[in-house]
């Protein structure tokens, strides 16, 4: 089946301790989740897998910002998610290939108004590795997404994160209904 690795807003101000919304900073390090989704990547390129990473930003004017969002409404007041900063630099540690793709997304799902859709068929992937933070926002979305366009949806459990222990397990049990929940080692094994 052809697959596809998604690594999902492994950015500066979302999963670094000095991020301006970095809400999930701790949870992202407390499970080393940079170095579990690397594995993924060196995986995925060892296969011969599309990488694709996705960043969550918005223009220095933020006219793409949804101005009804509590999520994002506050961005432009601390001015997290300019792409013309280095908060949506993706973290130093990740491994971002020149061969890999990346999408710029202004809304919480990937899918939404972006080419990862028409990237995905373009190379005709049929299954989705999806890997980030925060799992009860992001990953929740690919997920549904995913599903909802037909691919089949698999969420690398130990390299996603959210801002409690508890939020990302409640996280991971609803998504269980319509994905894949891999550890590492059944991600190897497929």
């Amino acid at each position: 089946m052809k697959t596809a690795l998604l690594t999902l807003d492994y950015i500066h101000d979302i999963i670094h301790p000095q991020g301006r919304i970095a809400r999930c900073a701790g949870h992202a390090a407390e499970r080393g989740v940079v170095a579990v989704a690397n594995r993924a990547i060196a995986l995925a390129r060892a296969r011969g897998w599309p990488v694709i990473h996705v960043k969550v930003g918005f223009s220095p004017s933020y006219a793409e910002m949804p101005q009804g969002s509590p999520m994002f409404s506050r961005a432009r007041e601390f001015q997290a998610l300019n792409l013309a900063g280095e908060g949506t630099a993706f973290h130093a540690d990740l491994d971002v290939g020149p061969q890999d793709v990346v999408v710029v997304k202004h809304r919480v799902s990937p899918f939404y108004a972006t080419p990862l859709d028409a990237v995905l068929r373009a190379q005709r992937i049929e299954r989705l590795v999806i890997a980030g933070v925060s799992s009860t926002w992001a990953v929740q979305s690919a997920a549904r997404d995913a599903h909802d366009r037909d691919y089949q949806a698999l969420v690398l459990e130990p390299a996603c994160a959210a801002a409690t222990e508890e939020e990302h397990q409640l996280s991971m049990r609803q998504l269980a209904a319509i994905a894949g929940i891999l550890s590492l080692e059944q991600l190897e094994a497929l």
